[in-house]
């Protein structure tokens, strides 16, 4: 793809607004969160999401063998969750350490307790696809929301960075 396609394209990917999540999974004793912002409805009957993750990323082996993601929505005036989870972690590393979790979730998911709602999803589907992201399709299993804030939302400048 040329310079000026690249760009034109960019600029029109940029402004699509995104809302800001903490995805999460547990698979035996590990446990990993991150920062994502590729979220989509994708179904009414059963409910259906969807979530791109980079490839590479930490969590991914978690999902596969669980079976299992949470999204926890990010509230408009929180920087706590976009501070810790913002930075890729070690695979061993417990992103959840000194942060309040739901205590009574369906699927045993860590489940942040200032989240402005949250989701607990079964995957239902994993598309390994050419480019950077893969993408998993879950059934929607559980979900409630928390608090009366409004949604963090994300306009990124350019299409081709976060």
């Amino acid at each position: 793809m040329d310079d000026a396609l690249r760009r034109d394209i960019g600029s029109a990917l940029g402004p699509i607004p995104s809302g800001l999540f903490i995805l999460t999974a547990q698979h035996e004793d590990r446990r990993a969160g991150m920062l994502t912002s590729w979220v989509q409805q994708a179904g009414f009957d059963p409910p259906m999401v969807s979530v791109a993750v980079g490839k590479g990323r930490p969590i991914m082996p978690l999902i596969s063998a669980s079976q299992n993601f949470g999204l926890c929505q990010i509230p408009v005036g929180d920087k706590v969750l976009l501070r810790k989870f913002a930075k890729p972690t070690d695979p061993g590393d417990d992103s959840f350490l000194g942060l309040e979790l739901v205590g009574d979730t369906v699927t045993g998911l860590p489940i942040l307790a200032q989240s402005l709602a949250f989701l607990e999803c079964k995957a239902a589907f994993h598309l390994d696809i050419e480019g950077d992201h893969d993408l998993f399709i879950g059934a929607v299993v559980a979900g409630r929301h928390l608090n009366d804030d409004k949604p963090r939302v994300h306009i990124r400048d350019h299409g081709f960075k976060y």
